[in-house]
């Protein structure tokens, strides 16, 4: 039995000993490199660009700009998630005439080697004139400066969705509590960045370093250069993480291949750590004007909200989920009826928004569980019991929640028992056992929860094909894209229990588009749903031609070397995973420093394929959202220009940071969704951090009165809000 097996990562050998092969240990014959000039402003114009003198450089093989790519439809297309109104502001692949956000493409310079293309793009001169510059939501919705003239208006979408009766509700409410939220921009720091080799060869393209949603990306290509389909090759290398940011249709993934085609020659583009921080998606940034009704009982009757979502310069490929996904999941896992929900979203001189794990959840879950904390404190409530006494119940489940996205259709939660994994969580933490308030060392202690619920397995379908290689040696194929979450080990760990063979002789090639007729991708932790699952068929589907052709003796496969099955499984519902977040921080009231003595994140997933990589992700999930909720921000100047565009500003967790991080993984609740009766696990560890912590720090301020309503909790951040208290309370400031 392989399924449940908490094994080592099978990949793992292979990078610890570096013979992984990332996109920029790739080398070819003849091969030049590419660079990307980007745009040194916000807002402005431009008119011609002269390319003579850089052409004419030593080493540099071509000038790419707007014009010489005029004859292609060369614009960014949406992916997931088309947004009413959201499809007048795609983005070119190169900017024409009007630069909208630093880091926009506006040529590239394609040279023999990575200097020399830097060199020349340095020296490419384009005049700008600068235009008014657009810089926050709020701003941006007046529209005394339109960023795409021919849109009319900066709002890009603006919608409401709404389930049962919200107005009722607040009229019969005995407490209302409302407040205002803000969460911070901020995004993904793969260790490696993005980058793609292009090889042309006899009219076909090669594509290597490809990701994510490689079957997509080729047909939006093909479409753009105006080739057949089957010309193209996506071809996925090993991936130094993702998280929702890598492997979208960048603008990028036009140009190289559109240079490499146009110089007959392959080309490599690697992204700097700079290019990555203004070029690729940010997420995250909106604010939300938030309202409960509860009862005298501490019943929630309903929620209104208003969510405006600062989208950047364009809508990318996927970036309408970000504020959809906010507006559904404000609900979370609780027995609310009656909901309203305005969407606002609003385009900016910023870089574009796209998914980054957990999109629109991470935001929600921190303002909704920031408002009951606010709530329980202002009418008597315990917080604990009060989440307790409104999470649905189990005989509730499956738990309609309506149609709140415009382009999706009504959904459910499946199943699970809320309620009891929230003990469990409780139990775990030792919650009513924990300190609070002020401590010998003259810190303050406090303690946050959180509760979420989180939708996982996306479909339509996903395929995969078994090949027997020998007796105990097995190839698989799958559409899924790994980017290092460890699927060759999970995905061999489903063919070895079904068929009955040791998990070391199974090989799993995933991603690439020339290995099996058609595949969707990896987001919305779906590749174990979707493309375990269909592993899981061919297996079955494998089992049965052998035995068939056995004729009923035992099945020796030695005896059918190159037997294959290929089998396609399709869901069109969600699973969904739940479960609680808990923090315990300690807060120096002088300085504003923040230690996270403890925080704990329980989730129950269905069913663990591996144990130990399960764990790995929700460790890695939380650290990775903790960092995200004290330190990671963008920051810009009144120009639009980036502050925060290193990692000497732009500050990430250290190992050291968040050492008190632990994670429980239940398996209460398999789904009947898939025959593997999983749920996604790469999510549940991040979504609900901004919440909890957020609540552990408003309590250990609650002595001092401080409002905690916005992220990230960083020391300018805390020690404002500290500051502010203290004016209110007329609280001297001995420091």
């Amino acid at each position: 039995m392989s399924i449940g097996q908490a094994l080592p990562r099978l990949e793992d050998a292979r990078f610890l000993s570096g013979r992984a092969c990332f996109v920029d240990d790739l080398k070819f014959p003849g091969m030049l490199h590419a660079v990307v000039v980007r745009s040194p402003q916000a807002h402005a114009a431009y008119g011609r660009i002269d390319t003579r003198a850089v052409r004419a450089m030593p080493g540099v093989r071509a000038v790419f700009t707007s014009a010489d790519i005029a004859r292609y439809p060369a614009v960014i297309p949406i992916r997931l998630g088309p947004l009413p109104g959201f499809e007048r502001y795609l983005q070119p692949a190169l900017a024409q005439q009007r630069v909208r956000y630093v880091g926009e493409p506006v040529a590239v310079v394609v040279a023999d080697n990575r200097y020399l293309a830097e060199d020349a793009a340095e020296a490419l001169e384009i005049d700008y004139e600068a235009l008014p510059v657009v810089l926050g939501a709020h701003a941006g919705m007046t529209d005394s400066s339109v960023i795409h003239p021919a849109a009319g208006t900066n709002i890009g979408t603006r919608y409401t969705s709404a389930i049962g009766e919200p107005g009722d509700a607040f009229r019969r409410a005995a407490h209302v509590r409302k407040a205002r939220f803000r969460c911070h921009r901020h995004s993904a720091m793969p260790l490696e960045t993005r980058g793609l080799v292009v090889v042309p060869n006899d009219g076909k393209l090669a594509l290597w370093g490809a990701t994510k949603v490689n079957f997509q990306n080729r047909r939006a290509l093909a479409q753009m250069l105006g080739i057949p389909v089957e010309t193209i090759e996506m071809i996925e290398t090993d991936v130094g993480g993702s998280f929702g940011v890598r492997g979208e249709f960048y603008p990028e993934d036009f140009l190289i291949p559109f240079a490499a085609r146009e110089l007959g020659k392959p080309v490599k583009w690697i992204e700097d750590r700079r290019e990555h921080m203004i070029a690729a998606n940010h997420s995250r940034e909106m604010e939300c004007k938030l309202e409960l009704a509860v009862s005298r009982e501490g019943e929630i009757l309903g929620m209104r909200a208003q969510l405006i979502c600062d989208m950047g310069a364009y809508v990318r490929t996927n970036g309408s989920v970000v504020p959809a996904k906010a507006a559904q999941f404000l609900l979370g896992p609780y027995r609310i009826r009656n909901f309203e929900c305005e969407v606002i979203g609003v385009m900016t001189n910023k870089t574009p928004v796209g998914t980054f794990r957990a999109p629109g959840r991470y935001e929600a879950n921190f303002f909704r569980e920031r408002l009951f904390d606010m709530a329980c404190g202002d009418f008597g409530f315990d917080a604990a019991q009060f989440r307790r006494r409104n999470l649905i119940r189990p005989e509730e489940l499956p738990w309609s929640i309506g149609k709140l996205v415009p382009y999706e259709p009504a959904s459910e939660y499946d199943n699970g028992d809320y309620p009891a994994l929230f003990d469990r969580a409780l139990d775990a933490f030792g919650h009513p056992r924990l300190s609070r308030g002020q401590q010998p060392d003259g810190r303050l202690h406090g303690v946050g929860m959180a509760c979420f619920v989180e939708s996982s397995g996306a479909g339509p379908a996903e395929t995969a094909r078994v090949v027997v290689r020998g007796a105990d040696r097995f190839d698989v194929y799958v559409g899924s894209s790994s980017s290092g979450q460890g699927h060759e080990t999970s995905m061999a760990q489903i063919l070895a229990g079904e068929l009955g063979v040791p998990v070391e002789g199974i090989r799993v090639f995933h991603g690439s588009t020339g290995i099996v007729p058609n595949g969707y991708g990896t987001y919305h932790s779906r590749a174990i749903v979707m493309g375990g699952s269909a592993i899981l068929l061919a297996a079955r589907k494998l089992k049965q031609q052998l035995a068939e052709k056995a004729s009923g003796r035992a099945i020796d496969f030695g005896a059918f070397v190159g037997e294959e099955a290929m089998a396609t499984f399709e869901q069109s519902k969600r699973t969904y995973t739940y479960g609680a977040h808990l923090a315990h921080v300690a807060v120096d009231p002088q300085t504003a420093q923040v230690e996270v003595l403890r925080y704990l994140s329980v989730e129950d997933i269905g069913r663990a394929i591996n144990p130990l990589i399960v764990h790995g992700q929700a460790i890695g999930a939380a650290v990775q959202g903790l960092g995200a909720s004290f330190l990671d921000e963008f920051k810009y100047d009144e120009e639009g220009q980036l502050l925060t565009g290193s990692l000497a500003d732009y500050l990430l967790p250290l190992a050291t940071d968040f050492p008190a991080v632990e994670a429980l993984t239940f398996e209460n609740s398999p789904s009947a969704l898939n025959p593997l009766g999983v749920k996604g696990a790469g999510e549940g560890g991040i979504v609900a951090v901004g919440g909890a912590v957020a609540n552990a720090v408003a309590n250990a301020l609650e002595p001092l009165g401080a409002e905690i309503t916005a992220l990230p909790l960083s020391l300018d951040n805390l020690s404002g809000a500290i500051r502010a208290a203290r004016r209110r309370n007329s609280v001297p400031n001995t420091k």
